[in-house]
């Protein structure tokens, strides 16, 4: 089975403040005695669904057209962290994530939001600093959270970006994993190839094993 995992670009819908809002702009309908029906985008690197390359946080680090797909498909382990106000490395501790995961995805309150919420919800679950260090030692390669940023809003240093970023990691961010149980799935998340972006909108699904 395969579990779309991605929320839907469209309007209206929750953005990070300060970043492009989506917009679909019509541009020929056919109704309207075009030959076709077509459309424009409007949107940011980081609109719904979508993975930071390690270049957003780190100039050193890989830009979106640099990452092979090879590290984002393949096993990952879901973590059911419900309950927790903020994801500390004590609570990847006692989440019981199997020592050889390296792509981890992490089930929080955020996923609930995507069903009622059109606002930023400033707010959301996200992982201290602590914990970003956990990811980094532990060798996860790929984490993905079921909200718009990994990181508390308004901290005056992203610091949870600068260690996962320095460190090389590929954060996914906005996924919808309110369906999705604990466990151990194939990740699918194929972004955009957009050469020079330090982010980029994905199309993330996972399938069931066995």
């Amino acid at each position: 089975m395969i579990i779309d995992i991605s929320v839907p670009l469209r309007q209206p819908m929750p953005t990070y403040p300060g970043d492009a809002p989506f917009e679909l702009i019509a541009v020929a309908r056919m109704a309207e005695g075009a030959v076709c029906n077509g459309s424009r985008l409007q949107l940011g690197t980081h609109s719904g669904t979508h993975i930071d390359a390690p270049w957003h946080f780190d100039d050193a680090g890989k830009r979106i057209h640099e990452i092979p797909l090879a590290r984002l498909i393949g096993n990952a382990w879901v973590a059911d962290l419900r309950g927790y106000a903020a994801i500390t490395a004590d609570a990847l501790e006692a989440a019981c994530i199997p020592p050889t995961t390296t792509r981890l995805l992490l089930r929080t309150d955020n996923s609930d939001l995507w069903a009622h919420s059109t606002e930023f919800y400033k707010s959301h679950v996200a992982l201290t600093p602590d914990a970003a260090q956990w990811l980094v030692r532990r060798c996860i390669d790929v984490v993905g959270i079921d909200y718009l940023s990994i990181e508390r809003y308004g901290v005056p240093t992203p610091e949870v970006h600068h260690i996962l970023c320095k460190a090389g990691k590929i954060i996914i961010e906005g996924l919808n994993l309110s369906a999705v149980e604990a466990g151990e799935y194939e990740l699918i998340c194929m972004p955009l190839l957009i050469e020079g972006a330090d982010g980029a909108p994905a199309r993330v699904a996972l399938r069931t094993l066995g």
